[in-house]
C-alpha cells in the first residue's frame, strides 16, 4: 500500500500514516501467530511506502528523517528492534512543486507519482489576493493559465490540489484522496473543484464545518473531503450515513442546482473597497467637519463620512470615518479638501504607489472598487438596508444615505419597509442560510 502527501511539509502527516499501516500489519501478525498458527513475522511496512511532494527543501530532507525516526521508534517500541543502515534515502520524499512543471520547454501541471492513496493532505489554506502576495504576481499567473480550464480563477491554492487529486485518480494514478480545505471550498468559485470531483467520480466521506485546531488557531473552520472515482457506495457526512454528499458538502436538498433569478438583477451588491488608510477615527472626522470651508467653498461633509462593516452591524458601533473622494473628482478638485487630501496624501499614496495595477497607482484618490453601480442605485434614496457578508446569523439592518458601507457588507438599495420584512422572514433566513 503506497500513500502520497502532495504537500508534505516536514513529513507529519506521512508520519502518522506510516505509524498506522504498522499498527494494522501489527495486529495482522498477531491475529496470525495467536489464531492462525503461524509464526511471528517480522513487519514488511516500510518508510519507503509513504511519499510526499514538496517546495522547501529544507522540509523535504526534514521530512525523511522525520520518517525514518518514526519508523525506528515504533520498531523499538513493539519488540522488532531494527535492521541496518538505521537512516537511508528516501527517494520517495520529492523536492518538486506539486502544482507546476516544465516538460518540453514548456510550463504544465506536475504529474503526481502512482499511489494507492492521496488521503491526508492539508494544501497550504491561501486565498487568490495572499496567493499573489505570498507566490509572486508571475507564479499565479502560470498558475492560472495551466489550470484555466479546470479551475475558477480567484480560487484558493488548494482547490488546485484538489483537482490535481481528482486528475490522478481520473488517470488510475490513485484509488482515494483525502484533502483539507477551509470551509470555504464549499461555495462560489471554489466550490467548482468538487463539482468536477462529482462529474468524474464522488464524494463518499466529508465533514463540512470543523474548528483547525493546529496551533490554537479557532477562527480557521475547515473541511474534510474524501472521494474516489465513484466505486465506493457508502457516504458517511459528519460521521452519519447519507444517500449522497453534494458538491456543498450537504445530504439533504442539492442546493447546488438551483439557478439565478432574472428577477434578482441589481438587487444586491458589495459594498466599497478601499484599498488603503482612507480610514479616519471619528474624533479626527468631526474636527475636520467643523473646520471653515475650504478653498473650493465646500466643507468636508462632502468627502468625509461614517464608514460601515460588518463588525458595526453585528457587535456595536466602532465610530469609524472614512475619506471618499467619489468617483469622478479629478486630483485637482480632490486637492481643494485640503485635510482630506493631505491624509490621503501621507497615507495612502505609498501604499498605492507600490500596487501593481496602474489605474489603482495613478488614481491613488480614489477607492480601488468604488461601486459605480451601487452609488448610483443609491442616489435616490434616504436609506437602504446591508447586512456583513459573513455571519453566523442573518442580520439585516437599516443604514443612513450618508454612510459609506464596506466591501464586506452586502447592500440593497431598497429603503421599503416591505422588503426589509421579506429578508428578515424565516423563509429567507433558511435559504440564505444554506
Amino acid at each position: 500500500m503506497t500513500i502520497l502527501d502532495p504537500a508534505c511539509g516536514s513529513g507529519n502527516f506521512l508520519y502518522v500514516a506510516l505509524n498506522q499501516l504498522l499498527n494494522l500489519e501489527k495486529e495482522a501478525i498477531t491475529l496470525g501467530a495467536t489464531e492462525g498458527g503461524m509464526p511471528m513475522a517480522w513487519p514488511q511496512v516500510g518508510p519507503r511506502q509513504v511519499m510526499g511532494l514538496e517546495i522547501n527543501a529544507y522540509a523535504q530532507e526534514l521530512a525523511q528523517v522525520v520518517i525514518w525516526i518514526g519508523y525506528l521508534q515504533w520498531m523499538i517500541g513493539n519488540g522488532f528492534g531494527w535492521r541496518e543502515p538505521v537512516l537511508e534515502d528516501l527517494e520517495t520524499i520529492r523536492l518538486q512543486d506539486a502544482l507546476l512543471e516544465e516538460r518540453a520547454g514548456k510550463v504544465q501541471r506536475t504529474v503526481w507519482p502512482k499511489a494507492d492513496y492521496i488521503i491526508i493532505g492539508n494544501p497550504t489554506f491561501l486565498g487568490d489576493k495572499a496567493m499573489r502576495h505570498e507566490l509572486g504576481q508571475s507564479y499565479v499567473a502560470e498558475l492560472r493559465s495551466v489550470y484555466m480550464e479546470v479551475v475558477p480563477a480567484g480560487s484558493d491554492l488548494c482547490c488546485s490540489f484538489f483537482e490535481q487529486a481528482r486528475h490522478a485518480i481520473d488517470d488510475e494514478l490513485a484509488r482515494r484522496a483525502g484533502l483539507l480545505a477551509t470551509n470555504s471550498i464549499r461555495g462560489g468559485a471554489n466550490r467548482r473543484v468538487l463539482d468536477r470531483i462529482k462529474e468524474t467520480g464522488d464524494i463518499f466521506m466529508a465533514w463540512s464545518d470543523e474548528r483547525w485546531v493546529v496551533g490554537g488557531d479557532a477562527a480557521v473552520r475547515i473541511s474534510i473531503v474524501g472521494f474516489d472515482n465513484g466505486s465506493e457506495k457508502e457516504r458517511l457526512l459528519q460521521g452519519q450515513p447519507v444517500e449522497d454528499i453534494n458538491a456543498d458538502l450537504t445530504g439533504t436538498v442539492d442546493m447546488t442546482r438551483s439557478e439565478r433569478l432574472a428577477e434578482n438583477r441589481e438587487l444586491a451588491y458589495f459594498g466599497v473597497q478601499k484599498g488603503g488608510p482612507f480610514d479616519i477615527p471619528g474624533s479626527v472626522a468631526r474636527e475636520w467637519l467643523h473646520l471653515p470651508t475650504n478653498p473650493n467653498g465646500r466643507t468636508n461633509s462632502d468627502v468625509v463620512k461614517p464608514r460601515l462593516n460588518g463588525y458595526d452591524i453585528v457587535c456595536r458601533s466602532q465610530d469609524n470615518w472614512i475619506v471618499d473622494f467619489g468617483l469622478d473628482r479629478t486630483e485637482a478638485k480632490a486637492a481643494m479638501y485640503e485635510r482630506p487630501f493631505e491624509h490621503v496624501l501621507h497615507n495612502v499614496k505609498p501604499k498605492r504607489d507600490q500596487n501593481p495595477r496602474k489605474s489603482y497607482r495613478e488614481k491613488r484618490w480614489v477607492h480601488t472598487e468604488p461601486r459605480q453601480g451601487l452609488r448610483a442605485k443609491l442616489e435616490d434614496l434616504d436609506r437602504f438596508i446591508c447586512t456583513p457578508t459573513v455571519a453566523k446569523h442573518c442580520v439585516f439592518i437599516w443604514a443612513d444615505q450618508s454612510v459609506v458601507p464596506d466591501h464586506q457588507l452586502v447592500v440593497f438599495p431598497r429603503e421599503d419597509d416591505y422588503f426589509f420584512g421579506v429578508l428578515h422572514s424565516r423563509a429567507h433566513e433558511v435559504w440564505s442560510l444554506r
